[in-house]
């Protein structure tokens, strides 16, 4: 998708939103909890993932370093 494209497709999104519930006032911060929560299940992820493939992981960038040199 070229960069005009993607930039049209953001902006008709955007324009697409619905409006603020009547009675409340549209708050910049978002959903700070929401945002709290992805962010300690990405880094359960990550941790859960580290500890099953640890040794893969470590294998796989060694390769990767060594095909370099």
């Amino acid at each position: 998708m070229g960069m005009h494209r993607t930039a049209s497709v953001l902006l008709r999104l955007a324009l697409a939103a619905p409006p603020p519930a009547p009675g409340r006032s549209r708050d910049d911060r978002g959903d700070v909890p929401g945002w709290v929560l992805v962010t300690l299940m990405s880094v359960g992820l990550m941790v859960a993932i580290g500890a099953v493939a640890q040794d893969q992981l470590t294998e796989m960038l060694r390769s990767a370093l060594n095909s370099v040199k």
